[in-house]
């Protein structure tokens, strides 16, 4: 799949080996708490051995996670996750109803985890973090109604300070540091309405607008 290549997209194939509970928990736990073995694996997600080994091994053969180089033996190999964003799928795969279930299955696998941090940092962050973490830390929501184009330059504005950040920091290991979760939602309510325009057609002149402004 070529996830070395940092603009790459998972084709069909990539997608349909990583909708498995879990080889998203894997990718996850690497991504999270980073390089560890098919045993340290195990023990973390209550699974035995053999099962987290075989998995790596499959999200190896898509280019997800790759051995770390000069580390661990050949009984106990160390694994990491491949530096670089997974995207879910290109145009042509998103246009399949298989791609589109497939790309359902890992979102959602992804999204259970990170509803789970963001619960035990509610839950638990007050009594288990010191008082810099909790200063540190922001959880901030917010409603706005907005067109498709303005909500759409607000993901590549976020998208940019989020990813620079993430690339100016991926893989240090600094006395002080630990695992930090950053997230960024910003979808429209499905139930809402959308406004029509003056000459009745919901967000044409918006739409437009934003093609040109691509082109």
């Amino acid at each position: 799949m070529g996830h070395h290549d940092p603009n790459a997209k998972a084709d069909l194939e990539g997608l349909k080996a990583l909708a498995h509970p879990l080889r998203v928990t894997i990718i996850d736990a690497l991504s999270t708490y980073g390089p560890q073995t098919a045993s340290m694996l195990a023990e973390r997600l209550g699974e035995s051995s053999g099962s987290t080994s075989y998995h790596l091994r499959q999200l190896e053969k898509h280019g997800y996670v790759h051995e770390v180089a000069d580390r661990g033996t050949g009984r106990e190999r160390w694994w990491q996750r491949v530096q670089a964003p997974i995207y879910l799928g290109d145009d042509e795969t998103m246009g399949t109803e298989t791609g589109r279930e497939v790309s359902r299955i890992v979102m959602r696998e992804f999204a259970h985890h990170r509803e789970q941090y963001l619960r035990d940092f509610i839950d638990h962050g007050a009594t288990a973090l010191s008082e810099k973490w909790q200063n540190a830390a922001s959880i901030n929501m917010a409603n706005v109604h907005v067109t498709a184009a303005q909500l759409e330059q607000l993901h590549h504005d976020v998208n940019d300070t989020i990813m620079a950040f993430v690339e100016k920091h991926r893989g240090q290991r600094v006395p002080g540091s630990r695992p930090v979760l950053v997230q960024f939602f910003a979808f429209p309510v499905v139930d809402g309405v959308e406004i029509p325009d003056d000459d009745g057609a919901p967000g044409a002149t918006d739409t437009d607008t934003a093609k040109e402004d691509r082109a």
